[in-house]
């Protein structure tokens, strides 16, 4: 499949990484595509030709990529961000007992197919799930049941386990499982080379 990538960062790269090792023909969607780099293109470029859309971007800058790709209309898009800001007891979530930064993103694309995944742990994995004995899980919400599989499957040929969380409410649960990654890697010091997995009784 085609898959738009916005943003050229950690995590745009480190997914288009995965995604390129399973077969994906990836674009970066920017806002000044750099014209020496036939990978990139405008962000309404990337996400018209595109079977699903990656908001790689921080947080506050999604609402900016939105309007530069038109409202996403009818396109699935899929939120990696996390609301992060500074507090004061350091780098924490800025929303997410009430609403999420998912839901938040959701209602700035109304007509698009929104979901939330991809944003689980750091980009290092993100990059290299593979390389870990058993599959990293990472949870997928998201609304709409149909496009639902299409995500599930980009999340498994990326190197992981896809689980469905539920709807894109349940952001609100996976954006504080990642600032509990972001605890103990950055904060707490565990280093990046960690992942959770989900494990069942033999």
């Amino acid at each position: 499949m085609r898959i738009a990538i916005i943003g050229t960062g950690n995590v745009g790269r480190a997914l288009a990484r995965a995604l390129e090792r399973a077969g994906h023909a990836i674009v970066f969607g920017t806002r000044t595509p750099d014209p020496s780099s036939a990978q990139q293109v405008t962000i309404a470029k990337a996400s018209a030709d595109a079977h699903a859309t990656i908001l790689a971007v921080p947080f506050g800058a999604a609402q900016d990529v939105i309007t530069a790709g038109g409202g996403f209309a009818g396109k699935i898009v899929i939120d990696a961000t996390n609301p992060l800001g500074m507090g004061s007891r350091g780098l924490g979530l800025t929303m997410g007992f009430t609403t999420s930064g998912g839901e938040t993103i959701g209602a700035m694309a109304p007509n698009a197919k929104l979901f939330k995944t991809f944003n689980q742990t750091g980009f290092e994995n993100m990059a290299d799930a593979i390389a870990y004995k058993n599959r990293p899980v990472m949870f997928v919400a998201g609304d709409d049941a149909t496009a639902k599989p299409l995500v599930m499957g980009l999340v498994t040929d990326a190197g992981f386990e896809a689980l469905d969380a539920g709807d894109l409410a349940e952001s609100r649960l996976l954006e504080a499982y990642a600032m509990l990654w972001i605890e103990l890697a950055r904060k707490r010091r565990l280093g990046s080379d960690f992942t959770f997995t989900l494990q069942r009784k033999a």
